[in-house]
């Protein structure tokens, strides 16, 4: 009995939870914005209706009053009628000028926007009301409904019910009604809604106002149960998101229910934690939302429902580091100048810039690099610095030997983070890292049972006798402990640097780009990610250990879950695509040099956040590089114009160095019909639910071939292919030179001799030519040497000189022409010396002049000793250079044969040359 009754406890927070999940999926349902911010909208209104009750209207723009006298207390009714018009207002406003401009952004910079409207609106509160908590008159009946030794507050249940109707009527609304259907049609395809008349942007601006008016709903009704306190309704968010995980971001209903079942179950946790000694004291209930997250996120495994929308812009570039040394013994003269002469506080300021900047170089390297949205590398600092003392301590391991371990073990928690992004991505990793980061701070940073009441104590460095510490007293702070950290600061800086430079760095890149054409190259997506999340647990633990010994008593404070979105939001806006980028986030990281600096000159650090807030949004929406892109975009504009004056740079494609006068006309190779294929297709058939795609389809592809692939628009052309390379779940056997493919991976297959180019292209424009096809040549350096001898493409300079691509080899791919990008993309499969490469549409987007010139190259290729399995839509290119072609019609394969064979098949003209062919065969 007792567990029904704290069960039930728990229904006013799950109702919260539920209220703001409701609100989180119409939001992302219409907009695909992962809102971050709704907790803070249900903040803001619960804070408008508390002051309207009192006769006030609450104003939170700086500079004018905080609230306006009204005359009067207003009555429950009218307040809050007028506190939802007001969030519904906030929310237009909120949609038309942040998120409407981001529509075109990555759902990554959506989100950042998010968090900073977050931060901005609890720094206003927070600044401007104070943080002492504010009560609320009830709204609902607070009877308690008692049967035998069974409690219920009334409130509670009210209030669950009011959101589980609220839900429903939802629910029938998108179900039943034309302003649903134009919803789910918006979602489902931006384009086709325009084609149908409907405006996806007024459909995201209604529903935006309607998600803030839920959200501020729950403000209000939550705020008479809970104390209105900042900082609580700012960590609703985190419940909320996982409930909306549950949801799949999509069910209106079930992301009621799932957070009305993580309050519960969060208030039967408490109760369990309290009653079993050997549960831990804190955290059980932040347990809940992360349990419920993996188990639906790793059974299921598969990101946020995706929206018909066109992505235009991408995350800011990743410049290649250069002249690093030089730069690296510049950084650190400057630092240690301003070391020696500036003040203790500004001194003070420094050495925590210094340490916030090798923990932002770890959000470079896991974000930037990797594109992994980790929202918990401070937390993962606060791991080794937490450890610090017990190691150096409970194991007498010196310094430097203990912090080094202690970042080997937050290396070791990263890893542990990071492993649901094996199997996630996206925002979606996002989440888990936010919940992870807030159950290490509840279970084990503010648990006195471990780190005691006071703090952990860390040891004081030395070295050699050296007494390296921050010092005491007069002596605080201390330059020799300011060049330690430093010097550290530089090492890192310049292992990032190189990082970027090496060819794993060139991997994270390709991952970050996109995780299927860098599994195509014959990247191993899996051991990227588990190396990036490793690299940057590493960098964040060290800097973990500094801030320790800068702390000397580490508490729970500088490692709050809350405290990292901080800082992340402070990467991005300072650039965290860059080490310069890093770096600067650490000059204005809170308690950094610029925060002292600014609260020296005006006194006004307590809008330090409110002020970063807003550079953050106004960043996301015009400079998504951050403050460092434009030098970046200068020193890239030189190098291009330098590399221009130093090449005879050709327009496009020099068609005019090989290109026959007329059309390609070769006559097929014969084949010897007893020697081993090369690729073997038996039985292979895939399924998209009941929808048939491919159906038995056998074929072998000799030796030394270059065949084509045809078939009208959805014939299972690139099905095939995805079968082919593994993309996709197949029956059937695939058979590379008599071996079967059968349980490969993609980047396994790749390494097995496969190469693979995409109907999209998909190069990766943030690196330039030369990088791109490097990434393809990790299939070819990892491959046994007895597999890649029979290839002589290996060598870049081979590749580049066989597809007359050299003169480009220094530009960055976004730079290309359309032409150029298919060289490039073939360019980057060959680069792996695959035995068999298949190359979907490679014509896609060039003229009849440049597609002839394109089989020039293809059949060069050929004779190189590679086979060629080519889909394309140009039938005089197919034709002309083709020794085999195979047609597919409705997923089964209709005919094959030499490229007459193929001209003069009835069948074949019936189901896709048309009458034309026919009459001309």
């Amino acid at each position: 009995m007792q567990h029904l009754v704290f069960l039930l406890l728990g229904l006013g927070n799950g109702a919260v939870f539920g209220a703001l999940a409701l609100a989180i999926v119409l939001t992302y349902r219409s907009s695909g914005v992962v809102n971050f911010a709704t907790g803070a909208i249900a903040l803001y209104t619960a804070y408008t209706y508390a002051y309207l009750r009192e006769g006030e209207l609450l104003i939170l723009i700086p500079g004018l009053p905080d609230s306006i006298d009204l005359g009067g207390p207003m009555g429950m009714w009218p307040a809050i009628l007028i506190s939802l018009v007001i969030a519904a207002v906030l929310g237009l406003i909120l949609y038309l000028l942040i998120f409407r401009p981001l529509r075109t952004s990555p759902l990554v910079a959506r989100a950042v926007a998010a968090l900073g409207v977050s931060l901005l609106v609890a720094g206003l509160v927070a600044e401007k009301l104070g943080t002492d908590p504010v009560s609320v008159d009830p709204i609902f009946p607070t009877d308690i409904w008692q049967s035998g030794d069974l409690q219920l507050s009334a409130d509670r249940f009210y209030f669950a019910l009011t959101i589980v109707l609220l839900a429903i009527a939802l629910a029938v609304v998108f179900r039943f009604t034309k302003f649903g259907l134009a919803t789910r049609a918006s979602a489902e395809s931006e384009r086709g809604a325009y084609v149908s008349g409907i405006s996806p942007d007024r459909i995201a601006a209604y529903n935006w106002m309607l998600s803030s008016a839920v959200a501020g709903l729950a403000g209000i009704l939550i705020a008479p149960i809970v104390p209105l306190v900042p900082v609580a309704y700012t960590l609703f968010i985190i419940p909320a998101l996982a409930a909306a995980i549950l949801a799949r971001f999509d069910m209106v209903i079930v992301a009621v229910f799932a957070g009305v079942a993580i309050g519960m179950l969060q208030s039967e946790a408490q109760n369990l934690a309290a009653t079993y000694d050997w549960l831990p004291s804190s955290g059980l209930p932040e347990l809940v939302p992360l349990i419920l997250i993996l188990v639906v996120l790793l059974i299921r495994a598969k990101p946020l429902p995706s929206r018909g929308e066109t992505i235009l812009q991408t995350l800011g570039r990743a410049p290649r580091p250069h002249h690093v040394a030089p730069t690296a013994v510049v950084m650190t003269i400057v630092g240690v100048l301003a070391l020696v002469f500036l003040d203790d506080r500004m001194r003070s300021g420094l050495i925590i810039s210094l340490i916030m900047a090798i923990i932002a170089l770890s959000s470079v390297v896991v974000t930037g690099f990797a594109g992994q949205v980790s929202l918990a590398q401070l937390t993962i600092a606060g791991v080794a610095a937490f450890l610090l003392g017990p190691i150096a301590n409970n194991l007498h391991l010196p310094f430097p030997i203990a912090p080094i371990v202690a970042a080997l073990c937050a290396a070791v928690i990263g890893v542990l983070i990071g492993l649901p992004a094996l199997r996630i991505r996206g925002l979606t990793v996002a989440v888990v890292t936010l919940t992870m980061a807030y159950v290490l701070e509840a279970v084990w940073f503010r648990n006195i049972d471990v780190v005691g009441g006071e703090g952990i104590k860390a040891p004081k460095p030395s070295l050699f006798g050296w007494d390296l510490s921050i010092g005491q007293g007069l002596d605080y702070p201390r330059v020799t402990f300011g060049i330690l950290v430093l010097l550290v600061l530089v090492a890192v800086a310049v292992f990032v640097a190189y990082l970027r430079r090496s060819g794993l760095g060139t991997e994270m890149l390709a991952v970050r780009a996109n995780e299927r054409s860098a599994a195509a190259a014959g990247v191993s997506v899996v051991r990227v990610k588990i190396f990036a999340f490793g690299i940057g647990a590493f960098i964040a633990g060290l800097g973990g250990s500094l801030l320790a010994y800068q702390q000397q008593t580490v508490t729970f404070d500088y490692y709050a879950a809350m405290a990292g979105v901080a800082l992340f939001a402070t990467v991005y806006l300072a650039g965290i695509t860059s080490v310069s980028g890093g770096v600067l986030a650490g000059l204005l990281a809170a308690n950094g040099l610029v925060f002292i600096f600014v609260d020296e000159m005006w006194s006004a650090s307590g809008w330090y956040v409110v002020v970063s807030s807003v550079l953050l949004i106004f960043t996301v929406i015009l400079n998504p590089e951050g403050i460092v892109g434009p030098a970046h975009t200068v020193l890239s504009a030189r190098r291009a114009a330098a590399l221009k004056a130093k090449s005879d740079s050709a327009p496009d494609l020099d068609v005019s160095r090989e290109a026959p006068a007329e059309k390609v006309s070769r006559g097929p190779k014969v084949f010897d019909s007893s020697a081993q294929p090369e690729l073997t297709l038996t039985d292979v058939s895939v399924r998209y639910g009941g929808a048939v795609a491919l159906k038995d389809v056998s074929l072998q592809i000799p030796k030394g071939a270059l065949v084509g692939l045809i078939g009208p628009n959805g014939a299972g052309k690139t099905t095939l292919m995805d079968a082919i390379t593994g993309f996709v779940d197949y029956t059937g056997d695939v058979a590379l030179s008599g071996t079967s493919m059968g349980g490969l991976a993609p980047y396994s297959r790749v390494r097995a001799g496969l190469g693979r180019t995409f109907q999209a292209i998909e190069l990766y424009d943030d690196l330039s030519v030369t990088e791109n096809v490097k990434v393809g040549r990790t299939a070819a350096v990892r491959r046994p040497k007895s597999k890649a001898e029979h290839s002589d493409l290996g060598h870049l300079s081979q590749v580049f000189d066989l597809l007359d691509i050299a003169d480009i080899a220094e530009r960055p791919a976004g730079e290309l022409s359309q032409g150029q990008r298919q060289l490039v993309s073939i360019a980057r499969a060959l680069a792996g010396s695959p035995n068999l490469l298949l190359l979907d549409e490679p014509a896609g987007g060039l003229d009849s002049t440049e597609s002839r010139w394109l089989g020039e190259r293809l059949l060069k290729v050929r004779d190189s000793g590679t086979t060629i399995v080519m889909v394309d839509h140009d039938m005089d290119l197919v034709l002309s250079v083709c020794d085999r072609v195979h047609v597919l019609n409705f997923g089964e394969l209709i005919a094959s044969g030499t490229p007459a064979e193929i001209r003069s098949n009835r069948t074949v003209a019936t189901a896709y040359l048309g009458r034309e062919a026919q009459t001309n065969g």
